[in-house]
């Protein structure tokens, strides 16, 4: 689908990523939402983590997200380069901590499911793990080390996807889109509070929003709430990792992911609630429980936010990126957990559906029309 205009319902960093590559490519766009670089993207931990959330029967997301982490230093140089801000890109890799005994076979079993994938992880005990990052405390008993899972500052990298876009002609409206229109075959334009607006293309990128759009993705997207925490280091108080730490603890999953100011985001939680976005009690204690068993210093940093948002997942976890329903409407949403990690292959997609070209390997795979096909 070749086209010179686009509109992209969404500026969240899907949204903001394929704008500016859009844009970059001579296309004019307009971006439409309510609170720009706000809503998933601005609560997120940042984890650009591939190869430790992978998951047997995911294969196809485990090759989508090496391929895009593989792409994030070029993205995030060439972002750089165009919004003359920094992007908020963390190199230093990740670390997976386990506790008891079941935490420690479950990671011995993902190392051996990635090994038979081609996808090696070193196994370290509790002691080697505490050389590479002293913040562990004497509970961890062995894990991983994933050097080639990465990390970003979602709120930096928003700043500077919103700075590059707007440097390469994109327009920002805060404006609420409540439907996609069309006459039947093609799209015409979009509803907003303000009335109805003309539009030849239209990107959905609305993440948790986007299924009420339109009814070709009608029980595709749903929202999956999250909670996170956001910590600082107080004087006297131990030193943060360097690196993403990952965990289980009994069982439950949490994550530390460091940010430049010395600062801790604290993730996450994951229940299937609807749109609410409150943050409970139990969120912040279990939260502060799991991590504090692997991170003891933490107990001495600062209490700085409590945020909870709703990451858009989809039927098999896997994202929808391409042509969907009447002619003119494209969708790039349902990346659940993984939107910062899959931004520079799910706009280099859109960018190609723009030019007319096919998506390129492996983001076929996130073909919504999979599921045109399964209800036919």
């Amino acid at each position: 689908m070749m086209t010179n205009s686009l509109t992209v319902v969404g500026a969240g960093v899907i949204g903001l990523a394929c704008a500016w590559r859009a844009a970059e490519s001579g296309v004019a766009v307009t971006v439409l939402d309510p609170a720009p670089a706000s809503g998933a993207s601005w609560v997120a931990g940042g984890m650009l983590a591939p190869v430790t959330e992978a998951w047997p029967g995911e294969e196809e997301l485990l090759e989508l997200g090496v391929a895009s982490v593989a792409r994030w230093p070029g993205f995030a140089e060439e972002l750089v380069a165009a919004s003359g801000r920094p992007a908020g890109l963390r190199t230093e890799g990740t670390v997976v901590a386990a506790t008891g005994t079941g935490d420690r076979a479950e990671l011995d079993a993902l190392a051996v499911y990635l090994g038979r994938l081609g996808r090696s992880v070193e196994r370290l005990n509790g002691r080697e793990l505490r050389r590479l990052e002293p913040a562990l405390g004497p509970d961890v008993r062995g894990g991983l080390s994933v050097p080639g899972d990465l990390a970003v500052d979602n709120r930096v990298l928003l700043a500077a996807l919103r700075a590059a876009a707007q440097r390469a002609g994109v327009t920002i409206v805060e404006r609420a889109v409540r439907a996609v229109l069309d006459d039947g075959s093609r799209v015409t334009g979009v509803r907003t509070d303000d009335g109805d607006v003309q539009a030849g293309a239209v990107l959905v990128a609305a993440g948790a929003h986007s299924a009420g759009l339109h009814p070709a993705l009608d029980g595709l997207v749903r929202p999956v709430k999250g909670e996170i925490l956001r910590i600082a280091h107080r004087p006297g108080a131990f030193p943060p990792p360097r690196r993403t730490v990952r965990a289980l603890v009994d069982g439950r999953p949490v994550y530390a992911v460091p940010r430049d100011d010395g600062g801790l985001v604290l993730g996450a939680t994951q229940a299937e609630l609807g749109f609410d976005t409150e943050v409970t009690v139990g969120g912040v204690r279990d939260l502060l429980r799991d991590a504090e068993r692997i991170l003891p210093g933490i107990a001495e940093y600062a209490l700085l936010e409590s945020a909870a948002g709703l990451r858009p997942g989809s039927p098999d976890n896997l994202p929808l990126v391409g042509a969907l329903g009447p002619d003119g409407l494209l969708v790039a949403t349902g990346h659940h957990r993984n939107g910062m990690l899959l931004a520079p292959v799910t706009a280099d997609a859109v960018a190609a559906l723009l030019r007319g070209e096919p998506v390129p390997d492996p983001v076929r795979a996130a073909d919504p029309a999979r599921f045109s096909y399964a209800r036919r």
